[in-house]
């Protein structure tokens, strides 16, 4: 399994936010946004700051995915 960012794309879209939006609102790096956007792990301080931002709860931001391999071994 691997964390993914969906939930977080979702909200930003639902509040008309720009991923640059987010950046500058929570003090964020464009590393970090350029991480997320290629599904690298980030600090649990980074999620923090991208809560508290947007105000939302940490389901918001991240989910837990099931890596393609693990899908075909189960079967």
């Amino acid at each position: 399994m691997h964390i993914g960012y969906q939930p977080l794309w979702r909200t930003l879209k639902e509040r008309r936010m720009r991923k640059e939006d987010l950046r500058l609102a929570a003090g964020l790096t464009t590393n970090m946004i350029a991480n997320m956007g290629k599904g690298k792990h980030i600090s649990m301080d980074t999620l923090t700051k991208i809560c508290e931002t947007l105000d939302c709860g940490i389901l918001d931001v991240i989910e837990l995915v099931r890596d393609e391999e693990q899908t075909h071994e189960s079967d």
